[in-house]
């Protein structure tokens, strides 16, 4: 007997807060027709390292995520499996904002927050 893994339509790889679906949303204000794209590189004494970049468009084998009337995320398919279930947030540190991922596959980040590895 096999495993399947079913996609499901309605539940989504990664979810994002309010605040990070506002601040992606006036970044993109100004790009029409731009996206967010999700990936992640190999980087860092840990692993991984996520990468977020406004695209053109999707690959053809990116996972689209509709976060709002105004945002579409593209998750890179090689990207899936490390950041599956993970919330993106926007926080004000000081006088800076800054993306966070959490994401719960994560069992080890570098001291800086750099890159990070799952099982």
């Amino acid at each position: 007997m096999s495993n399947v893994e079913t996609f499901v339509p309605d539940t989504p790889v990664i979810k994002l807060t309010d605040q990070a679906v506002r601040h992606f949303e006036k970044k993109l204000a100004s790009q029409p027709g731009k996206m967010v794209r999700l990936s992640t590189k190999v980087s860092g004494c840990t692993g991984y390292a996520y990468v977020l970049d406004l695209a053109d468009a999707a690959e053809s084998t990116d996972t689209l995520i509709k976060a709002s009337d105004k945002l579409t995320v593209a998750v890179a398919f090689d990207a899936l499996n490390l950041v599956r279930d993970t919330e993106i947030d926007y926080v004000k540190e000081g006088i800076n904002g800054v993306v966070k991922f959490n994401n719960p596959n994560v069992v080890n980040e570098c001291g800086c927050g750099e890159s990070f590895s799952i099982n």
